[in-house]
């Protein structure tokens, strides 16, 4: 079975930035394949790991309700749920070490639920199948109220460097705990970091009870990266944001 990290936070915290680099943590201490997930509607994990997606959960879930209202046949008589076994297989993006599946936004009024399900459905089934699954959630806590974040070896709360974000990390670890999730560890992440107010925002977090892994420095390069289109994902070794995310997953000890 695999480890399972999961990324939570509201929106603005870096959370999608962090999801990418722990990808490349895993791909580059482990020397084996991730199944990264964007588990987030609005998706862009994919641009942050520098990959292009062809297929969406939420697209093929839309195309899937299309040919049942149309009565359209289906290829070699399959059933709905075999077909929809093999769309998903098929829109897996495949790069050198990971995959990636994107929940994306579906069309149809009421959809987000039941796109969460099958989301939460695959990737219990895919992880079976890899040693590292790294979910990126929407920002927010709707994610953990629809339970789509479960089964989660360790989350990873980002905040940003604000009491605000901070209080946002309170509520999501209070929210895991009143849905009884079934979330091994939980950990804090306070993200660019620009100064002092890193210390102070820590014993914050430390005295409403929360565990904080680390800081990470705000780092320009991420700005450069974003300007010139390119994902974060190739940052360079020397980034002062990789080696303060690979730092905190080394103390983390994944297994």
């Amino acid at each position: 079975m695999a480890f399972v990290i999961a990324l939570a936070g509201k929106g603005g915290t870096g959370k999608t930035t962090v999801a990418a680099l722990t990808v490349r943590y895993i791909i580059d201490k482990t020397k084996t394949p991730v199944l990264a997930v964007d588990a987030d509607s609005n998706h862009c994990l994919n641009e942050a790991l520098g990959v292009t997606v062809h297929a969406t959960i939420g697209g093929l879930r839309e195309e899937s309700l299309q040919i049942i209202r149309n009565g359209s046949s289906r290829p070699g008589g399959m059933s709905m749920e075999q077909m929809f076994d093999y769309q998903v297989q098929q829109s897996l993006v495949e790069s050198k070490g990971f995959d990636l599946m994107v929940m994306g936004r579906p069309e149809g009024p009421g959809c987000y639920c039941a796109a969460n399900n099958i989301i939460r459905k695959y990737t219990d089934k895919l992880s079976e199948t890899y040693p590292y699954v790294v979910i990126d959630n929407e920002a927010g806590m709707e994610h953990l109220s629809r339970r789509t974040t479960h089964k989660v070896n360790l989350l990873l709360i980002v905040s940003d460097p604000t009491v605000k974000g901070i209080q946002t990390a309170k509520r999501i670890d209070t929210l895991v705990d009143e849905l009884q999730l079934e979330i091994e560890r939980r950990e804090v992440i306070i993200n660019r970091v620009a100064g002092n107010e890193g210390m102070q925002l820590e014993k914050r977090a430390l005295q409403s009870g929360l565990r904080v892994a680390g800081l990470v420095p705000q780092d320009p390069l991420i700005f450069d990266f974003d300007l010139a289109g390119k994902p974060v994902f190739q940052l360079p070794d020397e980034s002062i944001a990789v080696k303060a995310v690979f730092n905190i997953l080394d103390s983390l000890k994944l297994r």
